[in-house]
């Protein structure tokens, strides 16, 4: 991937702060079959789309998951990412910068302490991943750790954004509470310019709307990692429906890498998709392909950012490298708070 690698996107391009509408972003689309890449406004997506395709959209909610914390006198920010099934988190400890953002802050010591906002407490105990470690895994002292952070906590943000947002600004409208309160570190961005009047406009089109689940965990924003193991489900109703919509000639779209994740972890091999919840270790390559997805919409992420590697799985190489190579030249937004990439292989 060569061609996207090379690309290099001016920092000014980084969307600072949420647009005016949630659905006032562009959109620039790139077309498979014919190589064609095209600029569209978001609110034109019904018309991009075709009556008996299905848009797959991640229900999870992003939680207020960044905390203060002090460490022998050091002030930090912990990210809380991913419970595990032991009660434990995968955390990262980051460094504030004195402009209300964090740098990374890689390794740490087995049995640190760290005192956090409104008296609660976490140890470090085990590196998840080889060292220097960006993430361990902590136990916590609150009974109820997800309360915690929805009273101490706010939601994650980086270097690029110019201040703090309320957490609404972080939720899409497709989140929905989980059961058991578990939520994102990190907002399911693709799915943010949607709006209600939108997805009525996407249905009456004979578009068809169908949820799954990823909970996602925190991005290496700096090193660009490969995704580690997330709680994911797609639902039977889910599942038949996909199934149904491709064997009519209709496609699966997935709205963010995230449900791209999931749908393929219920793949079946064969094309087809089944019900299936519980952790996935999967990374979608280009050498792995995509069993299910016929389309993505999603974010435009940095070139260094394994991410790409599923967009070329996707869409190929050569869309992908024109499609980013157009969206620098229209001087595109990037990020969450950005414009966003139809990609309809």
């Amino acid at each position: 991937m060569r061609g996207v690698r090379a690309v290099r996107v001016p920092p000014e391009l980084s969307a600072r702060v949420p647009p005016r509408r949630r659905d006032g972003v562009r959109m620039v689309v790139g077309r498979g079959s014919s190589g064609a890449v095209e600029h569209a406004a978001f609110r034109d997506l019904p018309s991009l789309l075709r009556a008996g395709d299905v848009l797959l959209v991640n229900t999870s909610r992003t939680l207020p998951a960044a905390v203060d914390a002090v460490h022998r006198g050091e002030r930090l920010v912990v990210h809380f990412s991913t419970r595990l099934d032991d009660g434990r988190w995968a955390v990262e400890p980051r460094t504030p910068d004195g402009r209300g953002t964090t740098g990374p802050r890689l390794d740490g010591s087995p049995g640190a302490v760290l005192e956090l906002a409104g008296g609660g407490r976490l140890v470090l105990e085990e590196p998840l991943g080889p060292r220097p470690a960006r993430l361990w895994i902590a136990s916590v002292s609150m009974a109820d750790p997800v309360a915690y952070l929805y009273r101490f906590g706010r939601p994650i943000r980086y270097g690029y954004t110019e201040r703090d947002q309320p957490l609404s600004a972080y939720q899409t409208v497709f989140g929905v509470p989980s059961a058991d309160g578990l939520g994102s570190a990190e907002m399911p961005s693709a799915a943010r310019p949607f709006t209600p009047s939108l997805v009525t406009a996407l249905v009456s089109r004979g578009v068809q709307i169908a949820p799954l689940l990823l909970h996602t965990g925190v991005a290496s924003a700096e090193a660009h990692e490969p995704p580690y193991p997330e709680r994911f489900a797609v639902p039977e109703a889910t599942a038949r429906l996909v199934n149904a919509a491709r064997a009519g000639g209709g496609r699966a779209v997935a709205v963010g890498t995230t449900a791209v994740r999931a749908l393929e972890s219920a793949g079946d091999g064969r094309g087809r998709v089944r019900a299936a919840a519980g952790w996935t270790d999967l990374v979608v390559t280009p050498e792995r392909g995509v069993g299910v997805v016929d389309g993505l919409l999603t974010g435009l992420h940095e070139p260094e950012a394994s991410h790409l590697l599923m967009l070329e799985a996707v869409a190929g190489a050569e869309l992908l490298d024109r499609v980013y190579q157009e969206a620098v030249r229209h001087r595109y937004r990037w990020h969450e708070f950005g414009d966003v990439n139809l990609l309809l292989p």
